[in-house]
């Protein structure tokens, strides 16, 4: 199932970075090394900040086997579930399909493509933290998001 979903993820985005697939909404990538948390909070809540009207994908360039178990315990709180996330592999048509690549602070090289805003959110890895310091760190990645969903869908 994962599997699938990652290459119809794929599929989408070179669909969309060669210009067959319209886009409909803006397209934003949340990039860290391991795909498991950072990012994995970003989209997860730039996906509901925006009432799905932001197309949010997140990557990392060595991807974890799992989401972090704190990461997900933290946004659960909040209402949000990350059952169905899973770390993924940075690859060329995910970046070439982003209006928007954001970078986590983890200094994880992008391809540089024109056109794409970069941004780098230099935010604490809740790896290692305990859950008081992973809610800081959704916390303010959340108060990010909420600006970056503003200023998109204004």
């Amino acid at each position: 199932m994962l599997a699938h979903r990652f290459a119809c993820e794929r599929l989408r985005a070179l669909g969309q970075a060669g210009g067959m697939i319209t886009k409909e909404m803006p397209e934003v990538l949340f990039v860290c090394v391991q795909n498991a948390g950072r990012s994995q909070i970003a989209a997860a809540l730039l996906s509901l900040r925006s009432h799905g009207r932001v197309h949010v994908r997140s990557a990392g360039s060595t991807p974890a086997e799992t989401v972090n178990p704190l990461v997900v315990a933290a946004l659960a709180e909040i209402g949000v579930d990350l059952d169905d996330a899973f770390p993924k592999p940075l690859t060329d048509e995910v970046v070439r399909a982003a209006d928007v690549v954001i970078t986590m602070g983890c200094g994880d090289a992008c391809p540089i493509y024109p056109g794409t805003r970069y941004e780098d959110w230099v935010v604490d890895d809740p790896a290692g933290a305990d859950l008081g310091g992973v809610r800081a760190i959704r916390d303010e990645i959340d108060l990010r998001v909420q600006a970056l969903a503003a200023e998109l869908l204004s």
